[in-house]
């Protein structure tokens, strides 16, 4: 395991055009120095939309193979959500991609009731664990984050640490953005691991303002990275901070048992 350069995207999303989208992310990764990880937000074709119909992809369309043409031009990964339509049944899917063309997909969880996600997609119900680079990483998903049951790393057998990296991709609007930061933190501190939030800026048309707060978390808690510009932010991740941390603090192995 080695140190892990990430970039997280914040960008203002142009509300449901996912040519726009596409044409405007695709020049900020080309302007990325080297990095490991690129991480777009939640939607980021279009916005959190609940017009599925008109927007969504199918499995393997245009955002998938523009994923997979970055990801390969970079020799990076490349992760963000946006709308997939699969047999009869649309998703906000997460793809994490990577250089080589192969890929995992998350499907959101927990479906935003206040916003009514929940009567056009169909939440997911497997959380997913992926091996990248020597680190373990959760990807989740804008209101998964409220729910730390879901988030929480499990034992298993000798291994206490389920995940090294808690990744969320979000539209998460200012109206509540000191939950977004509070939660980060939080889910930082009880995983022992670093926790990265990328959300969006601008406004929506429902109409939602999106203050940004793309952050990243230490293991201990710590905020390292933030902002609310439009903007990229590059870091590492040390890997050895955190195998240090865990060791003089295995707070985990006095964590309680449990079945999702």
């Amino acid at each position: 395991m080695e140190d892990l350069t990430i970039s997280l995207v914040q960008a203002d999303l142009y509300w449901e055009e996912p040519n726009a989208n596409l044409a405007m992310l695709e020049e900020r990764i080309w302007n990325l120095e080297k990095t490991d990880l690129i991480v777009l937000p939640e939607m980021f074709t279009t916005g959190f939309s609940m017009n599925a119909e008109k927007l969504a992809e199918p499995v393997g369309g245009k955002t998938f193979k523009w994923m997979r043409q970055m990801a390969k031009q970079k020799n990076a990964a490349v992760t963000g959500s946006y709308i997939v339509k699969e047999d009869k049944n649309y998703f906000n899917r997460l793809y994490f991609v990577y250089p080589d063309g192969s890929s995992n997909e998350y499907d959101k969880k927990h479906l935003f009731t206040l916003a009514d996600e929940h009567e056009t997609y169909v939440p997911g119900d497997k959380k997913i664990i992926i091996d990248y680079k020597g680190w373990k990483i959760c990807p989740l998903i804008c209101y998964d984050l409220r729910f730390p049951v879901w988030s929480r790393s499990q034992k298993t057998g000798n291994d206490l640490y389920q995940f090294d990296l808690l990744l969320y991709v979000a539209n998460w609007p200012d109206t509540r953005i000191s939950a977004w930061d509070t939660l980060l933190a939080a889910r930082a501190i009880e995983n022992h691991s670093y926790s990265v939030g990328v959300n969006r800026i601008g406004t929506d048309d429902f109409p939602k303002d999106y203050p940004g707060h793309s952050s990243i978390y230490s293991f201990k808690g710590d905020q390292l990275e933030f902002s609310t510009t439009d903007t990229v932010i590059t870091a590492t991740l040390s890997a050895s901070d955190l195998g240090e941390y865990r060791s003089s603090f295995p707070f985990q192995a006095d964590s309680d048992d449990f079945k999702l």
